[in-house]
């Protein structure tokens, strides 16, 4: 018998490289084909991740990438419970909450570009659920992984900058809908803090990468000689 670990920390780097071509590769379609008008989103809103993935080639490309994302992301939140019950002794339903979120994600990305009220509203509260259920796993993560001293000083810093941005991020968008709602500032802001949204998602991701990385976390496989 002999053990042959499988390093884990492809999984999160996986799904921040998966979700980065996915929303680029939708942009940058759907603006060849003319379904949006060509800026650069992160600073001028012209249009959503969502909006961008929505037709043509672009949107079964985005689907093509994400739903397999989406069962990655749901395998990382196990793996991250696992990595926190050897070092903190529990998990506090972080794996429930990240499989929830990988469900609402695959949801929303499979009727992504589907017309009708009822698949209207799967979108929009799958990446309500997705982006709740992620946030909440975050900082559930990052309080016990602190606490059981499993963190170094560089990822827990990214980590607590990632969470503290993104919570930023919804009082600036509660804010705006209340000074400038129902206007096209509105609109365009709403787009530009949801391309950053992204941004702090993949570094939460990649950030778990190299924690990972650095201290060697392996899955142990067994297998027999011949």
């Amino acid at each position: 018998m002999s053990r042959s670990p499988i390093p884990l920390w492809p999984v999160p780097l996986a799904i921040a490289v998966t979700l980065v071509v996915a929303a680029h590769s939708a942009w940058w379609l759907s603006v060849q084909a003319g379904y949006v008008p060509f800026c650069v989103p992160y600073l001028e809103g012209c249009t959503s991740i969502s909006r961008a993935a929505r037709h043509g080639l672009g949107n079964h490309v985005f689907r093509l990438l994400v739903l397999p994302c989406a069962l990655l992301v749901g395998i990382h939140w196990w793996l991250a419970a696992r990595w926190l019950r050897e070092r903190a002794g529990t998990s506090a339903g972080i794996a429930g909450m990240g499989v929830i979120g990988a469900v609402a994600l695959a949801v929303y990305a499979a009727f992504l570009g589907s017309e009708g009220e009822m698949y209207r509203f799967l979108r929009r509260y799958g990446v309500i659920v997705y982006f709740g259920c992620s946030y909440l796993a975050q900082l559930l993560f990052l309080r016990l992984a602190r606490r059981s001293g499993g963190l170094d000083r560089l990822t827990g810093t990214t980590m607590l900058t990632v969470c503290v941005a993104m919570l930023v991020l919804g009082i600036t968008n509660v804010v705006a809908t209340a000074l400038v709602g129902g206007t096209e500032l509105q609109d365009r802001l709403e787009n530009v803090l949801e391309w950053h949204l992204g941004v702090l998602l993949v570094a939460w991701f990649l950030a778990h990468a190299w924690l990972w990385r650095r201290e060697g976390y392996a899955l142990a496989t067994h297998f027999r000689r011949p």
